[in-house]
């Protein structure tokens, strides 16, 4: 629309980022499938733009932010590259967008790894040689400390070599505030979705998001232009 601010510059809460979403869905039919599968290709191109050296361990959650991880995974695969999959919690908690993706996956065979309880060894051996992680962990919904085994996990990635990617947002940070957890991943970059979050200007936040990149998953401008405006 004529007069809207350029995107880098829009910040939206955690309540305008699911209204976003429901009004995508919902009024201008665009299916869930279709801006999970946008924000993950458009990960992928980020990535790709960096450089990939290596694997690509994506760490998922059982929520959408997962399952954008789960279709990052794919088109890794797609380009050439060696994707991994490690899923933190039982498959069966996943639902809708994030479940179908999860299906698609595992018909093309990329190695998933679940992890319920911390085990060290377990997570050593899936990092060995990775040149990327990737936080597909908790999204914009999630606050607070991160439970058991993230409590374990996320430190474990930030002392890695690995360089790190943060899928909306690095998990253990507040969407709204910026706060960050005791336990928050350190990305390198962050892809963050339809515009960045208002909590990304919070000086907490600025030494765990590292380079931001703002990814367009289709959702018409028109519905962040009203949402601006009340």
């Amino acid at each position: 629309m004529d007069g809207s601010p350029p995107l880098e510059t829009v910040r939206l809460t955690r309540d305008q980022v699911r209204q976003v979403d429901r009004i995508a869905i919902e009024e201008y039919g665009i299916p869930g499938m279709v801006l999970m599968e946008n924000a993950g290709r458009g990960c992928v191109d980020v990535l790709q733009s960096l450089g990939i050296a290596g694997p690509v361990v994506i760490c998922c959650g059982p929520g959408n932010n997962g399952g954008d991880g789960f279709v990052i995974a794919r088109h890794l695969q797609l380009r050439g590259f060696d994707p991994h999959i490690l899923l933190v919690g039982d498959s069966d908690r996943l639902r809708g967008d994030a479940a179908a993706n999860f299906r698609i996956l595992q018909r093309c065979e990329i190695p998933v790894t679940s992890l319920t309880l911390w085990d060290q060894a377990k997570v050593d051996h899936i990092l060995e040689g990775a040149d990327w992680i990737v936080d597909a962990l908790l999204g914009t919904g999630a606050y607070g400390e991160p439970r058991s085994p993230l409590d374990q996990l996320i430190p474990h990635f930030n002392s890695s070599s690995a360089r790190r990617l943060a899928v909306d947002l690095p998990s253990g940070m507040d969407c709204d505030t910026g706060s960050v957890a005791k336990v928050t991943f350190r990305a390198d970059h962050t892809c963050t979705f339809v515009a960045s979050k208002v909590g990304f200007d919070a000086v907490a936040a600025q030494s765990y998001l590292g380079v931001v990149h703002v990814l367009d998953i289709g959702a018409p401008r028109r519905i962040i232009d009203n949402l601006l405006a009340t």
